[in-house]
C-alpha cells in the first residue's frame, strides 16, 4: 500500500533504527507524499527541573533538533522535522492527527519483562492511533 502522509517518530537514544525506518518510508510513500519526522523530549518532574540550569530544556531541544536534522539529511530525505516536549506516545498521536498521517512508522526494541510484546511507546501508539501503524523491529 502506498501512503500520502507518513509520520516517523525517532527515539534519539536509538538513532540506529532511524535509517531502517527511513528506508521503509521511501518504499511506502507515494511520489509527492509528505514525511514528518518527530522526536519528543520527555518532560521532567518539577523537582528535577529546579535542580537543572535554566537553559537545560532549550539546550536539550536544540541538540535534539540538530541531531534529528543530521539524521534526515544523511538519509537524503525531504521531511518536516518536529521536536516536541512531553510524553512520546501523546506527542506521536497528536502529531499524527495534526499532519493527517495515514501511517505511523515506529521502531520497537526487543521486548523485555516490562514490555512483553512491544516497547511501551510503540504499544500505546498501536492501541490508540487512528491511522495504520507499522512497527519495525
Amino acid at each position: 500500500m502506498i501512503h500520502e502522509s507518513i509520520l516517523i517518530p525517532v527515539d534519539l537514544a536509538h538513532p540506529e533504527a532511524a535509517s531502517v525506518m527511513f528506508d521503509r518510508a521511501r518504499a511506502l510513500l507515494r511520489p509527492g507524499g509528505r514525511l514528518t519526522v518527530l522526536h519528543a523530549v520527555p518532560d521532567l518532574a518539577p523537582h528535577v527541573t529546579m535542580e537543572m540550569p535554566d537553559d537545560f530544556l532549550p539546550e536539550a531541544l536544540r541538540k535534539a533538533d540538530d541531531t534529528l536534522r543530521a539524521l534526515v539529511a544523511d538519509a537524503g530525505l525531504d521531511a518536516d522535522i518536529r521536536i516536541l516536549t512531553g510524553q512520546a506516545p501523546r506527542a506521536i498521536l497528536d502529531t499524527a492527527d495534526q499532519v493527517r498521517a495515514d501511517l505511523i512508522l515506529i521502531a520497537s526494541h526487543r521486548p523485555g519483562l516490562s514490555d512483553y510484546l512491544l516497547g511501551s511507546t510503540a504499544a500505546r501508539v498501536v492501541r490508540h492511533a487512528t491511522c495504520s501503524v507499522l512497527v519495525i523491529r
